[in-house]
């Protein structure tokens, strides 16, 4: 049972459109039951012990969904922690996300079971953003476009391994980041149908017929796109080319600013269906970490002036950002894209992408995962299954 709650004078951003001067009712269910134009609230009756709390004419969105995320505030799944697992889902609120996916590494195999093994012991004991589930990344990638995974973990395509991973995950595993010119891909993309993992192109030197090749096979999603892939050639459009060309090519966007830059950003969303276009963080370990040593994966890392981590012994190698969902959402609207679009593509499209049921929209029976903005885009609250976990209405 959660406490029942009518959000008024906000402008509602449903995951499909915008409605204005409009208010929301989450029900004892933790569910939505209405949303309403402000006009009719005079003439609405709820239950006397409802909780009337005022948007001041900001914003009532979904609670957002970070799909791919290794760590945050000195936490992070190479930790091979529930603890640590749990602190990411305490810091994850803070900052807006209601649910997330903790992101393995390409590592050895037994730390990436590990790893595997303490998300789904974390599951069910959060105190924050819900666990969704688990992504991997990897180890069935690229050894030529590796960034920052571990080399010593990265293994040509073995339909046992695969199995054996999926396995430790206990039906927790919801993706996995593979390189789909590997050898032996397209027998591990239809097990990974079968078994209901979805599997993104990334970390990969793919053409653009290995590509073709592998949306044949189901690979329609991609990791943290331009970054850690072949590139856009005038002759050999390269996987870069290929999620251009292909429109039912999905693909994450890491919007810092940073690892994409934001007039390209704008370019994917002219020529690319929105619904295909899945905001990510990709942060690490030392995202807003205060003080002690900055690593990721192992890795001694460094903040680099423009806001992302790079390896403290190579400046030039990009190892993952220091971005906030909240963040991104603020940087795409100030790129001119309006926030109907930055919340669909950080809620909406994840949660229909990965199968996340009455999640990612707001609309009456889903689930009130809702998160509350000022008119300056800072969070006022953020409601967990209908549960107000942050409160900064006062």
């Amino acid at each position: 049972m959660s406490q029942r709650t009518v959000l008024i004078n906000g402008t509602v951003v449903t995951g499909y459109g915008k409605l204005k001067d409009c208010g929301v009712y989450i029900n004892e269910r933790g569910e939505i039951g209405d949303i309403f134009n402000m006009s009719r609230f005079n003439n609405k009756h709820f239950p006397p012990d409802t909780t009337i709390l005022d948007a001041a004419g900001g914003y009532i969105t979904p609670g957002m969904i970070d799909s791919h995320l290794h760590g945050i505030g000195g936490f992070g799944t190479e930790d091979s922690d529930p603890h640590s697992i749990l602190q990411m889902s305490e810091r994850l609120a803070d900052v807006g996300v209601s649910a997330f996916m903790p992101t393995v590494y390409t590592n050895t195999l037994d730390e990436m079971i590990r790893s595997i093994k303490a998300i789904s012991d974390a599951m069910g004991q959060e105190k924050g953003a819900k666990i969704l589930g688990i992504n991997v990344e990897g180890p069935f990638i690229s050894m030529k476009r590796i960034g920052a995974q571990n080399p010593e973990g990265v293994l040509p395509v073995d339909l046992a391994i695969f199995n054996k991973i999926i396995d430790a995950g206990e039906g927790n595993i919801i993706c996995m980041t593979v390189a789909p010119e590997l050898k032996g891909m397209r027998e591990l993309a239809l097990l990974a149908r079968e078994r209901g993992i979805v599997l993104l192109a990334g970390h990969t030197d793919a053409s653009y017929e290995n590509i073709l090749e592998g949306m044949q096979v189901g690979i329609l999603h991609s990791t943290h796109f331009f970054n850690a892939m072949s590139r856009l050639h005038h002759r050999d459009p390269g996987t870069v080319g290929a999620i251009l060309i292909e429109k039912d090519m999905q693909c994450e966007i890491i919007p810092d600013g940073v690892h994409v830059h934001p007039q390209l950003v704008k370019m994917l969303l002219r020529d690319k269906p929105l619904d295909n276009i899945v905001m990510i963080t990709d942060s690490l370990k030392p995202t807003r970490q205060r003080g002690g040593n900055l690593t990721a994966n192992g890795v001694p890392a460094t903040l680099g002036p423009n806001g992302a981590f790079v390896a403290k012994d190579d400046p030039d190698l990009f190892i993952g950002s220091g971005l906030t969902m909240l963040q991104g959402v603020r940087n795409v609207i100030d790129w001119e894209i309006p926030i109907e679009h930055a919340i669909q593509m950080s809620s909406t499209n994840p949660a229909r992408i990965y199968g996340l049921s009455k999640m990612g929209m707001l609309i009456p029976g889903n689930i009130a995962d809702i998160l509350v903005l000022d008119k300056n885009l800072q969070m006022k609250g953020l409601f967990i299954d209908g549960n107000l976990i942050r409160d900064r209405f006062a």
